[in-house]
């Protein structure tokens, strides 16, 4: 088969928008817990449903006070916080429509976004983003309000609209359909300028709903325990922005960080102590990675070690046992895993407050020894593929059989078809209405509602999906021989001393690649052996690194051919960045800016 639908859970609403969840919430139990935010002292403080709702009105009759109007499009450039949650629902209560601006944007892409939005207010999260948008501020003559996060713009719009009656909030929020427009989310784009995703407050109903009727077992919470998630991911992004509106909907206690980074989100996880958490895989490598090195330097590696084999085997054998395929895991090794739990498993789940049992990942591929890994641990991932075009997920593994290293079946309600060259085309409630002011771009991917993604995918006999890469990064040899880097990539990206890897050989003899370093996994190599502190020129020289990563090079090329195999490759003294322009704000690679940036060493790659 080549075509897989699954029907849908939720019955699509024929009216309202998003912002009617806030106050059906407050309605229904005005008391429960709905969001917790930091205070100045950064403790957690609790935010009732009844709270939020008020919260919610009063900023909404702020913005109609100082000119928002029903259909207007306001900008909104901050990291993930209370605040942006609570101005995106202020924002649908009264029919506006929010466009997020990547926080690290340079002052032409915020310009070609709010220009091409027809952006008439902005919110900021500081100065610098103000004096990003004042760069360009003389060519968006209809940007007429700024407001600024760190300057306390939700008392100045409270107490603006004060004197108005909640009954006028009320009437634009009645007003709102589901097929109204709810934000224009503009692609992080690989190549080319970001295109505006035009989705709808019924595009995120299908999403969300479905997604929580079907993963109930994650998005609600066991006797005795109340549902929670930490929301770190980028609100920018369409998958922060499907989390924050599936938490609303589906009554979990939300919370946010903001950095993105192990450093900041770890201790947060310990305190706030979410029951579930979505994420990309680079989270859930670093919790890994962070581990084992632990474990290095209290010289319980092998015991650690040996704890991965047992949790692999233990969650394969689970998996074995829900396709038909085995009979679950053995006694011996059921005690070997109730052994392991008490000295690394539960030190695993308490790095992620210790009560995480279940995680959604997407935005790029998790490679399926770590699923089963963290499976075996007492955590499993759910692993899905998306994009901002079908406003987040469109397959995911089901509770109850996951096949880790795939991204799943359709979501419900969803449908997916491979075309004859691989094309993953997607069909539902959750595609999007098409690029703002680019119909040819749209007519391009659109065809009578069904969405023709660019990536490439297989489909095993269960039905399950995998992706194997995109047709335009796709690299042909200068032999014919046609490679996806995808694949090579990921399992060079396994090895604990790399951060990044980019295969190359487009239209060259061979393939190649260039890798990138860890440097908290660097310098905890390097002291275990022994070794001094080095600049990062003279460590990409380094011997015995060099040999390191060959290990991770030797590893990929076993899923290939040798032709299709990397021949050669060079360590980089530093990272890809998203500030010098080679990565998207959601961490994937612009191969051919990273190629032209590193066009010397590429060259060096191929010469004698």
């Amino acid at each position: 088969m080549r075509e897989f639908t699954v029907p849908p859970l939720a019955t699509a609403p024929r009216v309202g928008g998003l912002a009617d969840s806030v106050y059906d919430n407050a309605a229904a139990d005005p008391e429960r817990v709905a969001l917790t935010r930091k205070d100045d002292e950064g403790q957690w403080q609790d935010v009732t449903a009844a709270q939020f709702r008020d919260e919610v009105m009063a900023l909404a009759k702020g913005l109609l006070a100082q000119g928002v109007r029903f259909g207007d499009r306001v900008g909104i450039m901050s990291r993930t916080r209370y605040e942006w949650t609570l101005f995106d629902f202020a924002l649908w209560s009264v029919g506006a429509q929010s466009v997020p601006l990547y926080p690290t944007s340079s002052a032409e892409q915020v310009f070609w976004m709010l220009h091409n939005a027809d952006v008439t207010a902005c919110l900021v999260e500081h100065e610098d983003h103000a004096m990003t948008i004042g760069s360009v501020i003389d060519r968006l003559p209809h940007l007429r309000k700024l407001w600024q996060l760190d300057a306390d713009p939700v008392a100045e719009l409270t107490a603006a609209g004060a004197h108005m009656e909640d009954e006028v909030v009320h009437r634009h929020r009645m007003a709102v359909t589901p097929e109204a427009t709810a934000t224009i989310i503009y692609t992080s784009g690989t190549t080319g300028r970001p295109k505006g995703c035009v989705i709808t407050h019924a595009n995120f109903m299908a999403e969300s709903d479905n997604i929580v009727l079907r993963y109930e077992r994650v998005f609600k919470s066991k006797a005795g325990e109340e549902a929670a998630t930490l929301l770190f991911l980028p609100l920018a992004h369409v998958f922060g922005r499907m989390v924050q509106v599936a938490a609303i909907r589906g009554r979990v206690k939300l919370a946010h960080q903001p950095e993105l980074v192990a450093r900041a989100l770890l201790p947060d996880l310990q305190t706030f102590r979410p029951t579930f958490i979505l994420a990309v895989p680079y989270i859930f490598e670093k919790v890994f990675a962070a581990a084992r090195r632990k474990a290095e330097a209290d010289g319980k590696v092998g015991a650690f070690d040996k704890a991965v084999e047992i949790a692999v085997r233990y969650a394969e054998a689970q998996e074995n046992k829900a396709f038909g395929t085995g009979s679950g895991p053995s006694a011996s090794l059921r005690m070997q895993h109730q052994i392991f739990d008490k000295l690394v498993y539960s030190k695993v789940r308490e790095a992620m407050g210790g009560r995480v049992r279940h995680a959604m990942s997407g935005g790029s591929a998790m490679e399926r020894r770590l699923g089963l890994f963290f499976a075996g641990a007492g955590v499993i991932i759910y692993e899905g593929y998306g994009l901002t075009e079908s406003t987040a997920a469109a397959t995911a593994n089901p509770p109850e059989r996951t096949r880790y290293g795939t991204v799943g079946v359709p979501v419900p309600g969803t449908t997916v078809h491979l075309a004859e060259d691989g094309e993953i085309w997607l069909y539902g409630g959750q595609v999007f209405q098409g690029y703002h002011n680019d119909p040819k771009a749209t007519d391009a991917v659109l065809h009578d509602g069904w969405f023709s993604t660019g990536d490439l995918g297989a489909v095993d006999e269960d039905g399950y999906l995998t992706i194997t890469g995109r047709k335009k990064e796709v690299l042909v040899t200068s032999g014919g021989k046609t490679v996806s880097p995808v694949p090579l990539e990921e399992r060079v990206r396994a090895h604990p001393l790399v951060a990044q890897c980019i295969v190359v050989g487009n239209d060259r003899p061979f393939i190649a690649a260039l890798v990138t370093l860890d440097p908290e996994a660097v310098t905890h190599w390097l002291a275990m052996r022994g070794k001094p502190e080095m600049p990062p020129h003279d460590l990409v020289r380094d011997p015995d690194l060099e040999t390191e990563i060959r290990r991770a090079v030797v590893a990929a090329n076993t899923l290939v051919s040798q032709a299709e195999s990397i021949r050669t490759f060079r360590i980089l003294a530093h990272q890809f960045s998203e500030e010098h322009g080679l990565l998207t704000p959601s961490l994937k690679l612009k191969r051919k800016a990273i190629e032209t940036a590193y066009s010397a060493e590429v060259d060096a790659l191929y010469r004698g």
